[in-house]
């Protein structure tokens, strides 16, 4: 009994001091079909949505659905590599972007890689993921600070601040993009950085308007993220998240983040795609049941935080196209009700030569005028009511011969204001531009002048006034409000300039 005492202690001693073998257990499934960029693999049974997945050649894929039997994920690569009983590995992690400061200046694609042909790579500061929960209630502060565009109908009819989220929609070709890329361009002297996301356009599209931001010196603010129409449906569908992501990486820092989407019409396109393609249940015009929660959990992201959390901010201006001004199509009501407000642009107003061609009655910032500085609201506190007013009047005056004085006067001055609106594109106004040009029409000094020659008149009064008022104007860029000294050295400006 005692030599059997010994030999077991002898075993427990020579175990214990043995070195034990790690066993590393890994998740793993096998493909069962490849179709057009979306895997569907069997097994892996404890994986999580947006966890990435490896395969033995290389190629990474992003699980997106998950079913009893299935899993399906999206190729983040070229899928014509995988093949039917590959095995693919589960990693555990969460598909995230690598950002930095280095990413300003650049283009990009949805996976943080440059496709802007630059020598130079991005170093990573940070991973960040690129599908993220929304910030609470709590964290968020009012929106009250405001973002210039630079565009003088927007400034003063449907203003927007930072952190807010207005949408931009209209038919093919009335100055969607145009719009937006205006506003970056504004901010090319501030504190703003500019994100520009570019959903299934053209090459040449997106060539072209990072020539431009080069060109107006916006671009060492800006950064190009793009999924173009020759890439696949899966990039064109993470694209805009991992935009987000990286305006997000700046909001953290405190900065304050505008990002343009467009379009988001083209990224449900896309999520279509993948969605039939993974034979889920079709609803209304073919999307899937969640296509609403697609752009909510995208859009939602864009906010004011308070102090407490950083105090940064991610203004959204998301893109949609219509057809045939159809604003009541599936796509554009669910962003309709997601967002802060909507500028709608009409393809009549377009045709007529009124560019921007902002259709005042339709459009409207939810936030208002919280978001805009006191010199704007001084000089279009009615502006928006009496365009409006202006539009109804001239359309019925069409068919009335004999009109009272009153009446006269008020179609007047509408059509005076109308064309002080007309903006050229890629000119964006600073405020005290628009200040001046915008009291000058709703004062009644223009009234007198023919309107064929109100665009002739503008241009030489901010000639002038950004020779002999500079004082002015740097005045009003600071103080952001007018007083009755200011409006007085106004004045003989327009006097001494209708003289000309």
């Amino acid at each position: 009994m005692k030599s059997l005492d010994r030999y077991i202690k002898e075993i427990e001693k020579t175990l214990s001091s043995a070195q034990r073998t790690k066993i590393k257990t890994e998740e793993v499934g096998a493909v069962v079909e490849v179709k057009d960029g979306v895997v569907v693999l069997e097994g892996l049974n404890n994986v999580g949505y947006g966890e990435l997945i490896q395969f033995p050649n290389g190629v990474r894929a992003m699980v997106i659905d998950l079913t009893e039997g299935e899993v399906g994920a999206i190729v983040l690569g070229d899928y014509l590599e995988i093949k039917a009983n590959d095995i693919a590995k589960a990693t555990g992690i969460t598909l995230s972007i690598p950002v930095s400061e280095e990413v300003l200046g650049r283009a990009i694609n949805p996976l943080g890689e440059p496709i802007d042909g630059g020598s130079k790579k991005i170093t990573q500061d940070k991973l960040y993921p690129i599908e993220k929960k929304a910030p609470g209630v709590v964290s968020r502060k009012s929106v009250s600070v405001p973002l210039q565009t630079g565009i003088k109908a927007i400034d003063s009819l449907v203003p927007i601040g930072r952190g807010q989220r207005e949408l931009i929609i209209g038919d093919r070709g009335v100055g969607k993009t145009t719009i937006a890329i205006d506003a970056i361009l504004n901010q090319q002297e501030g504190d703003v950085i500019s994100i520009y996301c570019a959903i299934g356009q053209k090459n040449s599209k997106v060539a072209n308007t990072l020539e431009l931001l080069r060109r107006n010196n916006a671009l060492k603010n800006s950064v190009v993220v793009s999924a173009s129409a020759s890439e696949s449906a899966t990039l064109q569908y993470l694209v805009p998240y991992s935009a987000t992501a990286i305006a997000e990486y700046f909001m953290d820092k405190g900065r304050d983040v505008l990002i343009v989407y467009d379009d988001l019409s083209k990224h449900a396109w896309a999520y279509r795609e993948i969605s039939l393609i993974l034979r889920r249940p079709a609803g209304r015009e073919a999307y899937p049941g969640d296509v609403f929660y697609l752009h909510s959990r995208l859009l939602e992201r864009a906010s004011r935080r308070d102090e407490k959390h950083g105090g940064g901010s991610i203004t959204a201006l998301p893109i949609i196209e219509t057809l045939e001004g159809d604003v009541s199509a599936y796509i554009p009501t669910n962003v309709i009700s997601i967002t802060d407000g909507q500028i709608v642009l009409d393809a009549d107003l377009f045709n007529a030569g009124m560019r921007p061609a902002i259709n005042v009655g339709l459009s409207v910032s939810r936030v208002g005028g919280s978001a805009q500085t006191k010199a704007i609201k001084q000089v279009s506190g009615k502006l928006k009511l009496d365009l409006a007013q202006y539009r109804e009047l001239s359309a019925f005056s069409q068919f009335e011969s004999d009109l009272d004085v009153e009446t006269k006067k008020f179609l007047n001055r509408g059509a005076k204001v109308t064309q002080v609106l007309k903006q050229d594109k890629n000119k964006p106004y600073d405020l005290s531009s628009q200040v001046a040009i915008i009291w000058a029409a709703t004062s009644g000094h223009l009234d007198e002048l023919d309107v064929a020659k109100v665009e002739e008149f503008e241009k030489k009064y901010l000639s002038d006034l950004k020779t002999r008022g500079k004082s002015l104007l740097k005045k009003i860029n600071e103080k952001k409000e007018l007083d009755k000294k200011d409006e007085e050295e106004l004045k003989k400006f327009v006097e001494y300039n209708l003289e000309k």
